[in-house]
C-alpha cells in the first residue's frame, strides 16, 4: 500500500513575530497608479527600493528557488504581514492575500492551495520565502535587470490593505471536505489538518493536531467494475505485500455503493483500517492509522468519521471544503528546475521533472530547454525543424501545415504547425520554439487524428505558460544540444573488450543501452531501432536454425508478417545469414533485418528495424554506415 506520513510541525518564534510587527519604513507613493520597483541580486546584501539603495538579508537559491526576506515586499510596495497561529503568515496587498506556513510546502493565494517547492523558513532570525511565490501572488511582475539583478515591479494599489477574517485556509463554515475533480466527500473533523498529499492531486492527507490519528484518500481510475469481494481480496493482497498483518477483514455488498475494510498492523506495530469503494470507474481507498490503538478493535472509534465517507461532491454545498487543484479542466504545474508553470489536462499523466505530460490516449505535451547556438535566430530553429521533419519522414507521411507567430510568457515564439503518420493515423504536431538570454524554450504538443477534443487545449496551455527566465540563467551555463538539430552526418566510434568489435554509432540515435561491455546494446531513431546482441559459446547454426523456426511458425499466424528473404552473406568479413521482413505491428508497417554471424566463440545477432513511413534517404544512409562500419577488433 502506499502510505505517506505527513507530520505537521508547529513552530513559534520571537524572532518572527518581532520581525513581522517591528516598525519597517516604507516607500510612501502620492499617485495610485505609480509603479513600484525591487530590485536584488542572489547572494548581494543590498537591494534598490524604488531608487534607494536598501541593507537586506542575502537572498539565496534553495533547489533552483530564489529565497528572499520576506520584508522586502512590505519596504517596498507596503504589503501587509501579519503573524497568525504562532508559526503562520499572511501578506495582503489590494485584492490579494497569500497564506504561507513556517517549514511547509503548502500555501494559499487568494484561497486556492499550490504546493511550494521550498518552504518558507527562518534563516540568521530572518523569514526567507519563495521570491516568486510572493511577488506573482500579490501581482507584481518578474523580469531580469541589464546587471543580472532580479527585478520586481508592481502598479501601486488605491487599496492596499484587506481585512481578511478568515482562518489561513479559508476554512470557516467548512464541516465536510473532498475532492470535486475525483467525486469524494468526508466529514471535516475539527483539529483536522490537511496535508500535501505528496503533490497528487488523487491522493489526500490529514492528520490531527494531535497527531493521534492520520487519514489518506486515494482515488485510482478502474474500468473493471469491481464487486465487494473482489476489493476485499484486493486490500487483502495489497496489504500482505507491503509485508503487514491482517487482523480483521470484513465485506459489504448489499449496501449502494459495494466496499470492503480491513484492519492490519504495520511493521512500526502501527495498526491501520483501510476501506476500499467502487464508483464512478474509479477505486477509492480511505487510510487511517491510529498511532494510540494497541488492539484492532480501537479503530472503532473512528468508524462515525471513516462511514461518513461518499463517492459524491455537492458542488453547491458551501460546507464542503474542495480540495482539489483542478480549474476548468486543467492542473497548474511548476518544475523549479527551469522556472517554468503552465496548466495541463487534469486527467493526464505528468512526469513533472522530465516536462513529459500524456494522455491515455496518446496525446501528449513535452518541454526541454537547451543552449541557443551563437547567432541563432527564430527564423533558422523553424527551418532546421522543417529540415528535421523532412530527413526523418517520406514525403507522403508528413506534412507542414502553417508557421506562425504567438507571444508566450511576454515574449514572442514562433508555432511550427505540422502533421505527420507512422501509418496508423495522422498526428497533428505543434512546435513551439522561444529563445531568451541566450537558451532556447522547446514546447511539443500533439495529437492523434482520433482524439481531436484535444487540440483545443493548445491555446489554453499556451497562454498559461509562465516562465521565470532568471532560473535558467542563474542555475546553467552551456546546456547539451538539442537532438533534433544535431547533424545526422556526424558519427561517434564505441567498441566493445568484452565482445571484440568496434561501430561508428551515428550522434543523432538515441542510446536506449549502450554499455558496449554488456549485452544487447541498443538505439533508437526516429521511427525504428539499432541492437546488437553478442552471445559467448553459443552455436550460430543453432541460432540460425531457431529463428528460421520461429519465422516460419509466425508467418503461418500473422499474414501481417512476410520474410522477404533469407540468405548467405558476408559480414565483416566473415560468412552471415541474413534474414529480410516485413511486418505490420500496431497499423505501422516496417521493414526489418536480423543479420548472424560468429567470430572467435562468439555469436553475434544485428537487429534492424525502420518504418515504411520514415524510410527516407537520410535515415537508410545512416543505417547503412553504422552497419559497413561494424568490424571486429584485434584478441588482447
Amino acid at each position: 500500500m502506499k502510505k505517506m506520513r505527513i507530520r505537521y510541525w508547529a513552530c513559534i518564534s520571537m524572532c518572527l513575530f518581532m520581525f513581522l510587527t517591528g516598525t519597517i519604513p516604507v516607500f510612501a507613493d502620492t499617485e495610485n497608479t505609480t509603479t513600484l520597483e525591487l530590485k536584488l541580486k542572489v547572494g548581494s546584501t543590498v537591494a534598490v527600493i524604488n531608487g534607494q539603495q536598501v541593507a537586506i538579508a542575502k537572498p539565496y537559491i534553495d533547489h533552483l528557488t530564489t529565497m528572499v526576506p520576506l520584508g522586502v515586499f512590505k519596504k517596498a510596495f507596503e504589503s501587509q504581514v501579519r503573524l497568525e497561529k504562532s508559526n503562520q503568515v499572511k501578506v495582503t496587498y489590494g485584492a490579494h492575500t497569500l497564506s504561507m506556513t513556517m517549514d511547509s510546502h503548502l500555501a494559499w493565494v487568494d484561497g486556492k492551495k499550490v504546493k511550494l517547492d521550498v518552504a518558507p523558513t527562518m534563516k540568521s532570525d530572518t523569514l526567507m520565502v519563495p521570491l516568486r511565490f510572493v511577488a506573482q501572488g500579490i501581482g507584481a511582475k518578474i523580469s531580469t535587470g541589464s546587471v543580472g539583478e532580479i527585478v520586481i515591479s508592481l502598479v501601486s494599489s488605491e487599496d492596499k490593505v484587506v481585512e481578511d477574517d478568515t482562518n489561513i485556509d479559508s476554512d470557516v463554515g467548512k464541516t465536510k471536505l473532498g475532492n470535486s475533480y475525483y467525486n469524494w466527500t468526508m466529514n471535516y473533523p475539527a483539529g483536522l489538518i490537511i496535508g500535501e498529499g505528496g503533490g497528487y492531486e488523487s491522493i489526500a492527507a490529514f492528520n490531527d493536531a494531535e497527531e493521534s490519528y492520520y487519514i489518506e484518500v486515494h482515488a485510482n481510475k478502474q474500468e473493471v467494475e469491481l464487486q465487494a469481494d473482489d476489493i476485499l481480496q484486493q486490500l487483502v493482497e495489497d496489504a500482505k505485500d507491503s509485508g503487514e498483518v491482517v487482523l480483521d477483514r470484513e465485506s459489504f455488498a448489499l449496501v449502494s455503493v459495494p466496499y470492503a475494510r480491513i484492519v492490519t498492523k504495520d511493521s512500526d506495530g502501527t495498526i491501520w483500517e483501510v476501506r476500499g469503494y467502487y464508483d464512478h470507474e474509479q477505486l477509492y481507498e480511505v487510510y487511517l492509522a491510529d498511532f494510540m490503538a494497541e488492539n484492532y478493535k480501537d479503530v472503532s472509534k473512528y468508524s462515525t468519521l471513516l462511514n461518513s465517507f461518499r463517492t459524491n461532491f455537492n458542488k453547491q454545498d458551501k460546507a464542503v471544503k474542495d480540495l482539489s487543484s483542478v480549474v476548468n479542466g486543467m492542473r497548474n504545474v511548476y518544475n523549479g528546475d527551469y522556472g517554468i508553470s503552465l496548466d495541463v489536462p487534469a486527467g493526464w499523466d505528468m512526469d513533472n521533472e522530465n516536462m513529459y505530460y500524456e494522455s491515455e490516449d496518446g496525446s501528449y505535451l513535452k518541454l526541454n530547454v537547451t543552449s541557443a547556438p551563437k547567432g541563432s535566430s527564430l527564423e533558422q530553429w523553424s527551418g532546421q525543424m522543417k529540415k528535421w521533419l523532412g530527413e526523418s519522414f517520406v514525403n507522403e507521411s508528413y506534412k507542414v501545415v502553417d508557421t506562425y507567430s504567438i507571444i508566450i510568457s511576454g515574449s514572442s515564439a514562433l508555432v511550427n504547425e505540422v502533421q505527420y503518420n507512422y501509418g496508423d493515423g495522422w498526428t497533428t504536431e505543434y512546435e513551439v520554439m522561444l529563445e531568451k538570454n541566450g537558451f532556447r524554450y522547446y514546447a511539443e504538443y500533439g495529437v492523434p487524428e482520433d482524439q481531436k477534443a484535444d487540440l483545443a487545449h493548445f491555446k489554453d496551455i499556451m497562454k498559461s505558460i509562465d516562465i521565470e527566465y532568471e532560473v535558467v540563467s542563474d542555475t546553467f551555463g552551456r546546456m547539451e544540444e538539442d537532438t533534433y538539430l544535431i547533424d545526422k552526418s556526424k558519427i561517434i566510434t564505441k567498441s566493445s573488450k568484452a565482445y571484440k568489435f568496434k561501430l561508428n554509432v551515428p550522434q543523432f540515435w538515441t542510446p536506449i543501452k549502450d554499455r558496449f561491455e554488456s549485452s544487447p546494446i541498443e538505439y533508437q531513431y526516429t521511427g525504428g531501432r539499432f541492437m546488437i546482441t553478442a552471445e559467448p559459446d553459443t552455436s550460430v547454426e543453432e541460432a540460425v536454425s531457431q529463428l528460421r523456426a520461429y519465422y516460419n511458425e509466425a508467418t503461418k499466424k500473422s499474414k501481417d508478417l512476410i520474410i522477404r528473404g533469407i540468405e548467405n552473406t558476408t559480414f565483416a568479413g566473415v560468412n552471415a545469414t541474413v534474414f529480410k521482413l516485413h511486418q505490420v505491428k500496431n497499423g505501422i508497417p516496417y521493414e526489418g533485418t536480423q543479420i548472424l554471424f560468429s567470430n572467435s566463440g562468439i555469436t553475434y545477432t544485428v537487429t534492424t528495424a525502420l518504418n515504411d513511413a520514415n524510410a527516407t534517404q537520410v535515415q537508410k544512409d545512416a543505417l547503412e554506415k553504422a552497419l559497413k562500419s561494424f568490424a571486429f577488433t584485434k584478441l588482447n
